[in-house]
Protein backbone atom coordinates (compact mmCIF):
# COMPACT_ATOMS: atom_id res chain seq x y z
CA UNK A 1 0.00 0.00 0.00
CA UNK A 2 1.40 3.17 -1.06
CA UNK A 3 1.45 6.13 0.92
CA UNK A 4 1.60 9.49 0.06
CA UNK A 5 1.42 13.10 0.66
CA UNK A 6 -2.36 14.76 0.98
CA UNK A 7 -1.91 17.94 3.46
CA UNK A 8 1.83 20.21 4.09
CA UNK A 9 1.60 22.78 6.80
CA UNK A 10 4.40 24.77 6.01
CA UNK A 11 5.63 27.90 8.83
CA UNK A 12 9.67 29.01 8.00
CA UNK A 13 11.70 32.05 8.11
CA UNK A 14 10.82 32.89 4.52
CA UNK A 15 7.04 32.37 5.03
CA UNK A 16 4.25 30.85 6.74
CA UNK A 17 1.55 28.95 5.07
CA UNK A 18 2.45 27.40 1.42
CA UNK A 19 1.55 29.71 -0.99
CA UNK A 20 3.76 32.85 0.54
CA UNK A 21 6.46 29.97 1.41
CA UNK A 22 7.10 28.34 -1.98
CA UNK A 23 6.88 31.83 -3.89
CA UNK A 24 9.72 33.30 -2.06
CA UNK A 25 11.36 29.55 -1.87
CA UNK A 26 10.78 30.18 -5.85
CA UNK A 27 12.39 33.73 -5.61
CA UNK A 28 15.73 32.54 -3.58
CA UNK A 29 14.50 34.56 -0.84
CA UNK A 30 16.21 34.60 2.63
CA UNK A 31 14.84 34.87 6.06
CA UNK A 32 18.03 35.06 7.50
CA UNK A 33 19.14 38.01 10.09
CA UNK A 34 19.81 39.04 13.70
CA UNK A 35 18.60 37.17 16.27
CA UNK A 36 15.45 39.22 17.73
CA UNK A 37 13.77 36.79 20.14
CA UNK A 38 16.64 37.37 22.58
CA UNK A 39 19.88 39.35 23.31
CA UNK A 40 22.68 37.66 21.23
CA UNK A 41 25.08 40.47 21.41
CA UNK A 42 27.74 38.47 23.46
CA UNK A 43 27.38 35.46 21.34
CA UNK A 44 30.21 33.80 18.94
CA UNK A 45 26.77 33.68 16.67
CA UNK A 46 24.53 36.51 16.61
CA UNK A 47 22.19 35.35 12.76
CA UNK A 48 19.49 32.91 13.25
CA UNK A 49 15.97 32.03 10.74
CA UNK A 50 13.23 32.97 12.81
CA UNK A 51 9.35 32.78 11.97
CA UNK A 52 8.73 36.21 11.63
CA UNK A 53 5.36 37.86 13.51
CA UNK A 54 3.89 33.92 14.67
CA UNK A 55 0.70 34.38 16.88
CA UNK A 56 -1.17 31.44 18.31
CA UNK A 57 -3.37 33.37 19.25
CA UNK A 58 -7.08 33.40 17.41
CA UNK A 59 -5.63 29.67 15.60
CA UNK A 60 -5.22 27.50 19.18
CA UNK A 61 -7.47 27.76 21.70
CA UNK A 62 -6.29 30.82 24.87
CA UNK A 63 -5.87 26.99 27.12
CA UNK A 64 -3.20 25.96 25.51
CA UNK A 65 -1.22 28.74 25.81
CA UNK A 66 0.19 28.89 28.91
CA UNK A 67 1.21 25.20 28.71
CA UNK A 68 2.81 24.88 25.69
CA UNK A 69 5.90 26.29 24.45
CA UNK A 70 6.85 28.33 21.15
CA UNK A 71 7.92 25.30 19.16
CA UNK A 72 4.71 23.02 20.40
CA UNK A 73 2.78 26.40 19.44
CA UNK A 74 3.90 26.38 15.68
CA UNK A 75 3.61 22.73 15.33
CA UNK A 76 -0.17 22.61 16.81
CA UNK A 77 -0.38 25.33 13.94
CA UNK A 78 1.27 23.58 11.13
CA UNK A 79 -0.72 20.52 11.98
CA UNK A 80 -4.11 22.44 11.74
CA UNK A 81 -2.99 23.62 8.37
CA UNK A 82 -1.82 20.36 7.35
CA UNK A 83 -5.12 18.75 8.55
CA UNK A 84 -7.28 21.65 6.21
CA UNK A 85 -5.02 21.22 3.11
CA UNK A 86 -5.73 18.01 3.05
CA UNK A 87 -9.59 18.28 3.23
CA UNK A 88 -8.84 15.47 6.75
CA UNK A 89 -11.44 15.67 9.29
CA UNK A 90 -9.95 13.77 12.14
CA UNK A 91 -13.44 13.06 13.53
CA UNK A 92 -15.07 11.69 10.70
CA UNK A 93 -12.19 8.67 11.29
CA UNK A 94 -11.42 6.00 14.30
CA UNK A 95 -9.23 7.79 16.78
CA UNK A 96 -7.35 4.29 16.80
CA UNK A 97 -6.56 4.66 13.38
CA UNK A 98 -4.94 7.54 13.20
CA UNK A 99 -1.37 8.25 13.81
CA UNK A 100 1.28 11.08 15.14
CA UNK A 101 4.48 10.74 14.85
CA UNK A 102 7.02 13.72 14.47
CA UNK A 103 10.67 14.73 15.31
CA UNK A 104 12.27 16.86 17.70
CA UNK A 105 15.67 17.53 18.44
CA UNK A 106 15.11 19.34 22.24
CA UNK A 107 11.35 19.95 22.79
CA UNK A 108 10.44 23.12 24.61
CA UNK A 109 13.84 24.91 25.24
CA UNK A 110 12.52 28.28 25.77
CA UNK A 111 9.88 27.28 27.79
CA UNK A 112 12.15 25.20 29.98
CA UNK A 113 14.84 28.10 30.34
CA UNK A 114 12.09 30.54 31.40
CA UNK A 115 10.89 27.82 34.60
CA UNK A 116 14.40 27.57 35.52
CA UNK A 117 14.97 31.33 35.57
CA UNK A 118 11.95 31.18 37.70
CA UNK A 119 13.36 28.99 39.94
CA UNK A 120 16.96 30.47 40.17
CA UNK A 121 15.78 34.03 40.49
CA UNK A 122 12.51 33.15 42.42
CA UNK A 123 12.37 29.55 43.86
CA UNK A 124 10.27 27.26 43.43
CA UNK A 125 6.73 27.81 44.20
CA UNK A 126 7.20 30.15 40.83
CA UNK A 127 8.24 27.03 38.56
CA UNK A 128 4.90 26.48 36.31
CA UNK A 129 3.07 22.90 36.75
CA UNK A 130 3.47 22.58 32.88
CA UNK A 131 6.98 22.41 33.08
CA UNK A 132 6.40 18.95 33.74
CA UNK A 133 5.67 18.33 30.10
CA UNK A 134 6.52 21.10 27.96
CA UNK A 135 9.58 21.01 27.96
CA UNK A 136 9.62 17.33 26.90
CA UNK A 137 10.50 16.09 23.34
CA UNK A 138 7.91 14.42 22.68
CA UNK A 139 5.37 16.88 23.57
CA UNK A 140 4.17 17.93 20.39
CA UNK A 141 3.45 14.59 18.92
CA UNK A 142 1.10 14.05 22.76
CA UNK A 143 -0.27 17.99 22.03
CA UNK A 144 -1.29 17.05 18.55
CA UNK A 145 -2.49 13.74 19.33
CA UNK A 146 -4.47 15.04 22.20
CA UNK A 147 -6.18 18.01 20.15
CA UNK A 148 -7.59 16.12 17.56
CA UNK A 149 -8.24 12.33 19.15
CA UNK A 150 -5.58 11.21 16.95
CA UNK A 151 -4.97 7.90 19.60
CA UNK A 152 -3.39 5.35 17.23
CA UNK A 153 0.26 4.79 16.86
CA UNK A 154 2.60 7.78 18.08
CA UNK A 155 5.97 8.47 18.24
CA UNK A 156 9.09 11.07 18.12
CA UNK A 157 12.63 10.51 16.40
CA UNK A 158 15.53 12.10 17.77
CA UNK A 159 18.31 12.30 15.56
CA UNK A 160 18.70 15.92 14.75
CA UNK A 161 18.39 17.04 11.56
CA UNK A 162 17.96 13.67 9.56
CA UNK A 163 14.50 13.48 11.84
CA UNK A 164 12.14 14.99 9.84
CA UNK A 165 13.01 12.16 7.42
CA UNK A 166 13.14 9.62 10.12
CA UNK A 167 9.69 9.96 11.35
CA UNK A 168 7.79 10.52 7.67
CA UNK A 169 9.59 7.01 7.03
CA UNK A 170 8.01 5.73 10.29
CA UNK A 171 5.07 7.31 9.57
CA UNK A 172 5.01 5.34 6.21
CA UNK A 173 5.17 2.09 7.76
CA UNK A 174 1.81 3.31 9.85
CA UNK A 175 0.31 3.73 6.78
CA UNK A 176 0.92 0.97 4.79
CA UNK A 177 0.55 -1.61 8.08
CA UNK A 178 -3.28 0.24 8.28
CA UNK A 179 -3.47 3.20 9.14
CA UNK A 180 -5.89 5.62 7.47
CA UNK A 181 -4.22 8.96 8.32
CA UNK A 182 -0.69 9.96 9.91
CA UNK A 183 0.55 13.50 10.49
CA UNK A 184 4.38 13.60 10.43
CA UNK A 185 7.18 15.86 9.68
CA UNK A 186 8.30 18.02 12.51
CA UNK A 187 8.60 21.63 13.52
CA UNK A 188 11.46 23.03 15.96
CA UNK A 189 12.43 25.50 17.90
CA UNK A 190 15.77 26.47 20.46
CA UNK A 191 16.14 29.95 19.97
CA UNK A 192 16.78 30.78 23.26
CA UNK A 193 19.98 31.12 25.27
CA UNK A 194 19.96 27.70 26.66
CA UNK A 195 19.39 26.72 23.10
CA UNK A 196 21.88 28.56 22.01
CA UNK A 197 24.63 27.81 23.86
CA UNK A 198 23.51 23.86 23.48
CA UNK A 199 24.12 24.52 19.41
CA UNK A 200 27.40 26.86 19.88
CA UNK A 201 29.21 23.26 21.23
CA UNK A 202 28.73 21.79 18.02
CA UNK A 203 31.76 23.99 16.76
CA UNK A 204 29.24 24.22 13.63
CA UNK A 205 28.05 27.58 13.49
CA UNK A 206 28.86 30.26 11.63
CA UNK A 207 30.18 33.44 13.02
CA UNK A 208 29.48 35.45 10.50
CA UNK A 209 27.81 38.66 10.66
CA UNK A 210 26.41 39.48 7.54
CA UNK A 211 23.26 37.19 6.53
CA UNK A 212 24.03 36.74 2.81
CA UNK A 213 27.32 35.78 3.82
CA UNK A 214 26.80 33.09 6.71
CA UNK A 215 25.64 30.09 5.55
CA UNK A 216 27.02 28.93 1.82
CA UNK A 217 26.77 25.38 2.16
CA UNK A 218 28.85 23.80 -1.10
CA UNK A 219 30.04 27.32 -1.85
CA UNK A 220 33.68 28.04 -1.11
CA UNK A 221 33.68 30.46 1.67
CA UNK A 222 31.79 27.99 3.64
CA UNK A 223 32.25 28.49 7.24
CA UNK A 224 29.32 27.24 9.63
CA UNK A 225 25.85 26.93 9.75
CA UNK A 226 23.11 29.62 10.91
CA UNK A 227 20.59 27.89 13.32
CA UNK A 228 16.56 28.74 12.36
CA UNK A 229 13.25 28.29 13.51
CA UNK A 230 10.08 26.35 12.06
CA UNK A 231 9.94 22.92 9.77
CA UNK A 232 6.65 21.28 8.08
CA UNK A 233 3.81 19.11 8.91
CA UNK A 234 2.81 16.53 6.78
CA UNK A 235 -0.69 14.46 6.17
CA UNK A 236 0.63 11.15 4.51
CA UNK A 237 -2.79 8.70 3.76
CA UNK A 238 -2.64 5.21 1.54
CA UNK A 239 -3.11 6.56 -1.79
CA UNK A 240 -6.45 4.75 -2.83
CA UNK A 241 -8.39 6.57 -0.64
CA UNK A 242 -6.72 9.94 -0.85
CA UNK A 243 -7.59 10.06 -4.43
CA UNK A 244 -10.78 10.74 -3.49
CA UNK A 245 -10.39 13.92 -2.22
CA UNK A 246 -7.85 15.85 -4.57
CA UNK A 247 -4.65 14.46 -5.86
CA UNK A 248 -1.64 14.10 -3.93
CA UNK A 249 1.26 16.50 -3.36
CA UNK A 250 3.37 13.67 -4.03
CA UNK A 251 4.39 9.34 -2.76
CA UNK A 252 6.43 8.55 -0.48
CA UNK A 253 8.31 6.37 -2.43
CA UNK A 254 10.91 5.07 -0.95
CA UNK A 255 13.51 5.40 2.38
CA UNK A 256 16.74 4.20 4.15
CA UNK A 257 18.60 5.23 7.18
CA UNK A 258 21.94 4.06 8.31
CA UNK A 259 24.52 5.51 10.63
CA UNK A 260 27.85 6.65 10.46
CA UNK A 261 30.77 4.50 11.61
CA UNK A 262 33.16 5.29 14.87
CA UNK A 263 34.83 8.06 13.45
CA UNK A 264 38.88 7.16 12.86
CA UNK A 265 37.94 3.98 11.84
CA UNK A 266 38.66 4.54 8.27
CA UNK A 267 35.58 3.35 6.52
CA UNK A 268 33.31 5.75 4.85
CA UNK A 269 30.35 7.70 5.86
CA UNK A 270 27.24 6.05 5.67
CA UNK A 271 25.05 8.58 3.58
CA UNK A 272 25.97 7.26 0.17
CA UNK A 273 24.74 3.56 1.47
CA UNK A 274 21.27 5.50 2.89
CA UNK A 275 20.68 6.95 -0.69
CA UNK A 276 21.51 3.70 -2.28
CA UNK A 277 18.70 1.97 -0.13
CA UNK A 278 16.32 3.98 -0.81
CA UNK A 279 16.61 3.72 -4.23
CA UNK A 280 16.46 0.07 -3.79
CA UNK A 281 13.25 0.25 -1.66
CA UNK A 282 11.54 2.90 -4.22
CA UNK A 283 12.32 0.58 -7.18
CA UNK A 284 13.83 3.39 -9.15
CA UNK A 285 17.35 3.89 -10.64
CA UNK A 286 19.54 6.77 -10.33
CA UNK A 287 18.98 7.84 -13.58
CA UNK A 288 15.31 8.44 -12.75
CA UNK A 289 16.03 10.90 -10.35
CA UNK A 290 15.70 14.52 -11.38
CA UNK A 291 16.85 16.52 -8.15
CA UNK A 292 18.49 15.94 -5.03
CA UNK A 293 17.65 18.06 -1.70
CA UNK A 294 20.72 18.55 0.08
CA UNK A 295 21.58 18.09 3.73
CA UNK A 296 24.17 21.25 2.88
CA UNK A 297 26.07 21.13 6.43
CA UNK A 298 27.61 24.83 5.49
CA UNK A 299 31.00 23.01 6.41
CA UNK A 300 34.08 22.62 3.95
CA UNK A 301 34.89 19.06 5.13
CA UNK A 302 31.37 17.79 5.50
CA UNK A 303 29.90 19.58 2.20
CA UNK A 304 32.85 17.39 0.72
CA UNK A 305 31.54 14.37 2.20
CA UNK A 306 28.14 14.94 0.66
CA UNK A 307 29.15 15.80 -2.64
CA UNK A 308 31.32 12.30 -2.75
CA UNK A 309 28.00 10.11 -2.07
CA UNK A 310 25.63 12.42 -4.55
CA UNK A 311 28.48 12.00 -7.41
CA UNK A 312 28.87 8.32 -6.55
CA UNK A 313 25.53 7.14 -6.77
CA UNK A 314 24.52 10.00 -9.69
CA UNK A 315 28.17 10.44 -11.25
CA UNK A 316 29.46 13.81 -11.54
CA UNK A 317 27.00 16.58 -12.64
CA UNK A 318 24.80 13.81 -13.04
CA UNK A 319 21.35 15.56 -11.51
CA UNK A 320 20.42 19.30 -10.24
CA UNK A 321 21.28 19.64 -6.73
CA UNK A 322 19.68 22.19 -4.63
CA UNK A 323 19.56 23.17 -1.23
CA UNK A 324 16.91 26.00 -0.26
CA UNK A 325 17.48 26.06 3.39
CA UNK A 326 20.18 28.37 2.77
CA UNK A 327 17.41 30.77 3.11
CA UNK A 328 16.12 29.89 6.43
CA UNK A 329 18.99 28.33 8.55
CA UNK A 330 19.24 24.84 9.53
CA UNK A 331 16.28 23.82 11.37
CA UNK A 332 17.45 20.48 13.38
CA UNK A 333 14.18 18.34 13.49
CA UNK A 334 11.83 20.53 11.27
CA UNK A 335 14.72 21.06 8.46
CA UNK A 336 14.11 17.74 6.77
CA UNK A 337 10.54 17.87 7.32
CA UNK A 338 10.27 21.42 5.09
CA UNK A 339 12.58 19.99 2.75
CA UNK A 340 10.33 17.02 1.76
CA UNK A 341 7.11 20.04 1.50
CA UNK A 342 10.13 21.90 -0.71
CA UNK A 343 10.34 18.48 -3.34
CA UNK A 344 6.74 17.76 -3.49
CA UNK A 345 5.69 21.03 -4.71
CA UNK A 346 8.94 21.38 -7.02
CA UNK A 347 7.20 17.93 -7.83
CA UNK A 348 3.82 19.04 -8.34
CA UNK A 349 4.66 22.51 -9.96
CA UNK A 350 8.18 21.24 -11.96
CA UNK A 351 10.74 23.77 -11.00
CA UNK A 352 13.58 23.30 -8.80
CA UNK A 353 14.00 26.21 -6.28
CA UNK A 354 17.77 27.76 -6.09
CA UNK A 355 20.00 28.12 -3.43
CA UNK A 356 20.09 31.41 -2.06
CA UNK A 357 23.34 33.66 -1.57
CA UNK A 358 25.77 30.74 -2.76
CA UNK A 359 27.52 32.48 -5.88
CA UNK A 360 30.91 30.69 -5.89
CA UNK A 361 30.35 26.67 -5.67
CA UNK A 362 33.72 24.46 -5.04
CA UNK A 363 34.14 23.40 -8.60
CA UNK A 364 36.14 20.38 -7.26
CA UNK A 365 32.69 18.97 -5.48
CA UNK A 366 31.14 17.64 -9.05
CA UNK A 367 27.85 18.51 -8.37
CA UNK A 368 25.01 20.28 -10.49
CA UNK A 369 24.63 23.30 -7.78
CA UNK A 370 21.37 25.57 -8.80
CA UNK A 371 21.72 28.65 -7.76
CA UNK A 372 20.43 32.17 -8.69
CA UNK A 373 17.23 31.50 -10.23
CA UNK A 374 14.99 28.33 -10.18
CA UNK A 375 15.28 25.97 -12.98
CA UNK A 376 12.06 24.83 -14.43
CA UNK A 377 12.43 21.19 -15.96
CA UNK A 378 9.78 17.98 -15.43
CA UNK A 379 10.39 16.30 -12.01
CA UNK A 380 8.73 13.19 -11.67
CA UNK A 381 11.25 12.00 -8.63
CA UNK A 382 13.45 13.63 -5.88
CA UNK A 383 15.71 12.11 -3.15
CA UNK A 384 16.06 13.99 0.19
CA UNK A 385 18.97 13.88 2.14
CA UNK A 386 19.43 14.64 6.24
CA UNK A 387 22.90 14.08 7.98
CA UNK A 388 22.23 14.53 11.90
CA UNK A 389 24.64 15.61 14.28
CA UNK A 390 26.22 12.09 15.90
CA UNK A 391 26.25 10.51 12.71
CA UNK A 392 22.73 9.69 11.53
CA UNK A 393 21.99 9.88 7.97
CA UNK A 394 18.61 9.47 5.87
CA UNK A 395 17.40 9.55 2.42
CA UNK A 396 13.56 9.70 1.44
CA UNK A 397 12.64 9.43 -2.53
CA UNK A 398 9.31 11.15 -3.66
CA UNK A 399 7.70 10.29 -7.12
CA UNK A 400 4.81 12.12 -8.82
CA UNK A 401 1.91 10.60 -8.98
Amino acid sequence: MNAVITGLGVLAPTGSGVKQFWEATLEGASGIGPVTRFDASSYPSTLAGEVAGFSAKGILPSRLLPQTDHSTRMSLVGAEWALADAGVDPEAHDGFNLAVITASSAGGYEFGQRELQNMWSKGGKYVSAYQSFAWFYAVNTGQISIRHGMRGPGAVVVSEQAGGLDAIGKARRAVRSGTAVALTGGIDSALCPWGWAAMLTSGRLSTSSEPAKAYLPFDRSAAGYVPGEGGAVLVLEPADSARDRQPPYAEIAGYASTFDPKPGSGRPPGLRRAIELALTDAGISAAEVDVVFADAAGDLALDREEAEAVTAVFGARGVPVTAPKAGVGRLAAGGAGLDVACAALAIRHGVVPPTPNVSDPVPEHGIDLVTGAARETPVRAAVVLARGIGGHNAALVLRGV
